[in-house]
């Protein structure tokens, strides 16, 4: 009790507010979830593209993997709001990973190679959710497409 009394005077933050590692990867996976959702047409390339994402920015496993978008599905299914999903994103990433979550965002939405009105409200939601100005959010834009450009 009175470490937790310290801590809270010396400004460090509960787990509770801050997240785990773990709640970090959920939040990250179901906004990758809902963009490609958003069109309503959630494809295997779509699919393919988060776990490629997820893998390379987490590091995990393929049964790593498997684990997290399940959970980040149930998650994005259960929930109609962006906002804890995006508050535990702000909190835990600095800026330029923010702007790294927002490239992954456009990432997503363009792997099928069509970009919705939807998919850019939501990016343009989740931008201003997590503090990524909007010449970061037009930057990343072109970096994504850049990148899957190369992949082509």
């Amino acid at each position: 009790m009175l470490d937790k009394l310290m801590g809270f005077l010396s400004g460090e933050r509960p787990d509770a507010e801050t997240g785990s590692e773990e709640e970090l990867k959920i939040a990250v996976a179901a906004l990758l979830i809902e963009a490609g959702k958003m069109d309503e047409r959630f494809d295997a390339g779509e699919r393919r593209a988060i776990r490629d994402l997820l893998s390379q920015r987490f590091d995990l496993k393929s049964s790593e993997l498997d684990q997290l978008m399940a959970t980040a599905e149930a998650r994005v299914e259960g929930s109609e709001q962006y906002y804890p999903f995006t508050q535990l994103i702000c909190k835990r990433l600095s800026g330029s990973e923010r702007v790294e979550i927002v490239e992954m965002l456009w990432r997503v939405v363009y792997s099928d190679g069509v970009l919705d009105t939807y998919e850019d409200a939501l990016i343009r939601q989740v931008a201003a959710l997590i503090n990524v100005e909007d010449r970061d959010r037009a930057m990343a834009r072109q970096r994504a497409l850049a990148a899957l450009e190369q992949e082509r």
